[in-house]
């Protein structure tokens, strides 16, 4: 079904306009609300467009710079992130990023970044703390006879985008499943304190809200055909450092169970992106474990081999992030996964109140962990940002369990992941409950900062790295400077420091 078919609106039908043309409505300086939640669902034309907009009038001698604000549900991919930061047209971004040329810019100041807790950024905006959003720039399945949308691929921010966007502009992509349409649930009864109400939802596979998007179409200035398909890096989870976390983390579990602090379901799982979340979906999928739910920002290609053979019920995110095989298969068999996957926006799928009602087991990647349990999930060495904290805040301080996981070493044994101090707090000891490497796990539940300290030497550090640990952790205990987190202050970055100057811990 081509793009103009599934315009059924004939007001709308009626705003139909080339890439090009949509570009020139995006004056300089606008607050653009982008839909896109990781590769999926983004506007795939009109960055593009207005990129070469941007290229064009910045090129001419003597004109101002052309840049604009960019506010999406989490990172993109390079037709949007990619292209406008390309031709240096992002003033400011936020809430989350995973673009190499973004980054650049981040980390040599020439763009502004905001990095947010996944859950908030909707609250923020509602409650203007971020300013007047000017134009949203919506991917959609299509456009329903009374101007009603039907969501893509993600749904992120883009219910609060279109409500607080003075214009909208919508891509209508006819590479998106129109299958997809029944498969989201848009809800519509978020408010601001002290007007607030408890979201009634109590289980993953719960429904609250409505198909589609409500888009008064009066706000609509322009419509633009696509045909493309989403972008995402494909996650292999057959190298060995993976599958030595995952077996760790399925060893856990199975202890949990026995002791009785898990059912034998386990609770709804939480999962980042990455190889070693997909290493964990495999085992479980490889496992003794059935009818297991998700409650989560993104659906996987893991997820989707878990709900075919029914180690998994339901999955409910805000978006999909699947590789090109990924996608295949859920369009060959899209009408298996109907009835199980719910996608929500994002300050449902990440809502702290849900995810501690649900009793959240939350599994997110880190850069590094201290010996204390603080960890790092965001900057290189302290001032280089990576990626942004994305979601994993919002699960981890208010999941049942929190767990982080990473390789022990990195750069080739140069750089250690446990560190004396790490040199940028995401997550606070208090909020994270179980280390985990391919050397070992780390169970920090009910441990004072000393017992961690040697918990997670013990089972986590690097064997390389395990002597240095030791001894910067005694020589602390004996400084005399306190023994409750006893630390150097001198040295508790110095070995950061050394990497910095001699490209060596």
């Amino acid at each position: 079904m081509s793009a103009n078919a599934r315009i059924l609106c004939p007001t709308l039908k009626q705003r139909l306009m080339t890439a090009e043309k949509a570009a020139e409505l995006i004056p300089a300086g606008a607050n653009v609300g982008m839909s896109g939640f990781t590769g999926a669902g983004y506007p795939k034309v009109v960055p593009g467009a207005l990129a070469e907009r941007i290229r064009k009038l910045n090129a001419r001698e003597g004109s101002e710079p052309f840049r604009i604000n960019v506010w999406t549900g989490a990172s993109t991919a390079p037709e949007l992130d990619g292209v406008l930061a390309e031709v240096d047209g992002i003033e400011m971004r936020l809430p989350f990023q995973s673009d190499p040329i973004c980054r650049q810019r981040i980390n040599n100041g020439t763009m502004d970044y905001v990095d947010l807790h996944l859950s908030e950024v909707s609250q923020y905006a509602w409650s203007g703390f971020l300013g007047k959003m000017d134009i949203a720039l919506i991917e959609v399945a299509g456009i329903r006879e009374d101007g009603s949308l039907i969501p893509s691929s993600s749904i992120g921010n883009n219910k609060t985008w279109i409500e607080q966007a003075d214009k909208i502009i919508l891509e209508v992509n006819s590479k998106q499943n129109i299958k997809l349409e029944g498969m989201h649930d848009v809800y519509y009864g978020t408010a601001l304190p002290p007007d607030r109400k408890p979201i009634m939802l109590t289980d993953p596979a719960d429904r609250i809200g409505e198909f589609y998007f409500e888009c008064p179409p009066e706000k609509v200035i322009a419509v633009v055909e696509s045909d493309a398909a989403d972008r995402n890096s494909p996650f292999k989870a057959s190298d060995e450092t993976s599958q030595k976390i995952a077996q760790h983390i399925l060893d856990f579990f199975e202890r949990e169970i026995e002791l009785g602090r898990l059912p034998k379901e386990l609770l709804p799982i939480q999962s980042g992106v990455g190889n070693i979340p997909n290493a964990v979906l495999e085992g479980l999928d490889a496992g003794p474990f059935k009818n297991l739910t998700a409650f989560t920002e993104v659906i996987q290609d893991g997820m989707l081999k878990m709900l075919k053979s029914g180690t998994l019920s339901v999955a409910s995110a805000t978006a999909f992030s699947l590789s090109p095989e990924g996608i295949k298969e859920f369009d060959e068999n899209i009408d298996l996964y109907r009835d199980k996957i719910i996608l929500r926006q994002q300050d449902i799928s990440n809502h702290p109140e849900l995810a501690r009602r649900l009793g959240i087991i939350a599994m997110n990647g880190m850069i590094e962990c201290d010996i204390y349990g603080n960890v790092n999930s965001t900057h290189i060495m302290g001032t280089r940002m990576m990626n942004g904290i994305g979601g994993s805040g919002d699960f981890a301080r208010n999941g049942y369990l929190s767990i982080f996981v990473s390789p022990s070493i990195a750069k080739d044994g140069a750089i250690s992941s446990i560190v004396p101090m790490v040199s940028h707090v995401d997550h606070t000891e208090h909020d994270v409950k179980v280390i985990v490497t391919e050397q070992g796990l780390a169970d920090l539940r009910g441990l004072s900062p000393r017992q961690r300290a040697r918990e997670i030497i013990n089972h986590c550090a690097h064997p390389d790295f395990r002597p240095a640990l030791h001894d910067y952790f005694e020589r602390a205990l004996h400084s005399g400077r306190g023994m409750h987190t006893p630390h150097l202050l001198g040295e508790a970055l110095s070995w950061h420091q050394r990497y910095e100057e001699e490209g060596q811990m």
